[in-house]
């Protein structure tokens, strides 16, 4: 079963596809979950494995799938009762879990979000130590040129010498350096500058970078194409030696890299209209008994009370739905 679990892990991870990884790290019988027991949630909400019953899954998978959007992992603090007198702290949300069997858990929930992809075009000194160092701070290194070899580059996944092949998987979580240096850079630059790479640099010094660009508009690059690229690609740190210039080109992409994901969260906090009624009721509903969360589209147990449909998490809240049914309802409207 674990081998089979983890090897999903892998794939997705080797896939690029976002997931997050949610281990009971400690319990208090009676419970169905046991520390250690994991689950996988994909960006989806599908749930692949065993953290707890119909009561702690759906406040699992809301919270994954928070944890995916913001890229923070979180310890949920599952219990029948709010925790008395327990100070706030970073990181850890506490729920309350009313369901009958009144165990309590804590669930460690990780995102493993898609590696950052740094495309490094060229064969140079500037362009080895570039390799080394994205690899050095967990991106996924892909190098592009026609003298690049396993020797030189270790750490990189070698692709095609044709640039167009290299740039088809180019998107924006993709940072681009051209450091040929004087091969083809026209060629290179040409190539990429019409993806949707989320950042295009350029290791040449002014003078030449003129001559690039000039031979660019000849062939027909609009002038707003250019101004996409970063020259003299990174950070203004006086640097002079292959590695110090690597090093300035990766501090740059990193703060850009940062500045781009936390636009990315206030854009999708500020463009995500307010959820109607109607809206959320089609995701989530609240079990009238247990007052616990569930996934309307994948609730097993339905009563309909004048009218209304009601979703539970378990078939004990349910039966007891039905034989109080007015207790229950009281204040709620049809």
């Amino acid at each position: 079963m674990w081998d089979t679990f983890f090897e999903q892990a892998v794939q997705l991870r080797a896939a690029g596809e976002p997931f997050a990884l949610a281990t009971v790290v400690a319990c208090q019988r009676p419970t169905a979950a046991y520390p250690g027991a994991k689950a996988l949630i994909r960006a989806d909400g599908t749930l692949t494995g065993w953290v707890g019953g119909s009561c702690a899954q759906p406040t699992v998978i809301r919270e994954a799938l928070k944890a995916l959007e913001d890229g923070n992992a979180r310890l949920l603090r599952i219990s029948p009762e709010p925790l008395q007198g327990s100070r706030p702290q970073e990181g850890v949300y506490d729920f309350v879990m009313t369901c009958a069997s009144q165990g309590a858990l804590e669930i460690f929930v990780e995102p493993f979000l898609p590696r950052p992809v740094l495309l490094v075009i060229g064969e140079t000194p500037v362009a080895q130590v570039l390799a080394r160092c994205g690899a050095l701070l967990d991106f996924t290194v892909c190098v592009s040129d026609p003298a690049a070899t396993r020797e030189r580059f270790p750490e990189a996944d070698i692709l095609e010498a044709q640039l167009d092949i290299a740039c088809a998987r180019i998107n924006a979580r993709t940072y681009v350096v051209v450091a040929t240096q004087g091969a083809y850079d026209e060629e290179a630059l040409r190539a990429v500058i019409d993806t949707e790479a989320g950042y295009i640099g350029l290791v040449a010094s002014e003078k030449r970078a003129a001559v690039i660009y000039q031979y660019l508009r000849d062939h027909g690059v609009p002038p707003a194409r250019l101004e996409r690229v970063t020259c003299p690609a990174g950070l203004q740190l006086e640097a002079v030696t292959p590695p110090e210039i690597a090093l300035s080109i990766m501090a740059e992409i990193v703060q850009l890299r940062r500045q781009q994901e936390k636009k990315a969260r206030r854009e999708a906090r500020v463009t995500v209209p307010p959820a109607t009624t109607e809206s959320v009721a089609d995701a989530e509903a609240t079990d009238p008994v247990c007052g616990m969360t569930v996934r309307v589209t994948q609730a097993r147990y339905t009563s309909v009370y004048d009218d209304k449909t009601f979703y539970f998490c378990c078939s004990g809240c349910k039966e007891r739905f039905e034989r109080e049914s007015e207790r229950y309802t009281a204040g709620v409207s049809a």
